[in-house]
């Protein structure tokens, strides 16, 4: 398990911190054992909803190709772009993609006609990086640096387990 923060305390000696440490990791034991059981039923949920699903889904499958087909062999029948029936809708809808081979070259060709505004540029602060540099320079460039001495624990769940 992860380090936890905490603030105040109610104990009187280490020997019962010892003892609450003990007793969390028990818990964690406990809890991951939970996790583990609701996980599986989960996944074997899952399985059998899909395993369900699977003949809904090739027939769906099957009577949409078979429309497809019609439509496309029907197609000057349909008044527009769209088709309405009693139970639904067909038709055809103009469709555009832009395939790009290498990023880069287009990215370079945008670059070099002045096409800026189709490359997306993300800007973000690296504050790992940043907490780096002297605070003077930290600072300087509108940023600020907070230190404080945060309580942890972390649990020994293999004694646990071996005792």
């Amino acid at each position: 398990m992860p380090r936890v923060r905490m603030e105040g305390t109610a104990l009187k000696s280490w020997d019962e911190v010892n003892l609450n440490l003990k007793e969390i990791a028990e818990c964690e034991l406990k809890l991951e054992a939970i996790e583990a059981d609701m996980n599986t039923k989960i996944q074997d949920l899952k399985l059998a909803a899909e395993m369900e699903a699977k003949q809904y889904h090739d027939r769906i499958a099957k009577l949409a190709q078979e429309i497809k087909e019609y439509t496309e062999t029907h197609r000057d029948e349909i008044k527009g772009k769209t088709k309405s029936l009693n139970f639904g809708f067909v038709g055809f809808r103009q469709s555009t993609k832009i395939i790009i081979r290498n990023v880069q070259a287009v990215i370079t060709a945008l670059k070099a006609r002045g096409m800026t505004d189709c490359i997306q540029v993300k800007e973000a602060v690296l504050k790992d990086k940043l907490k780096d540099y002297p605070d003077d320079v930290i600072v300087a460039v509108g940023a600020g640096k907070k230190v404080e001495d945060t309580f942890w624990y972390e649990t020994d769940r293999e004694k646990l387990k071996t005792a």
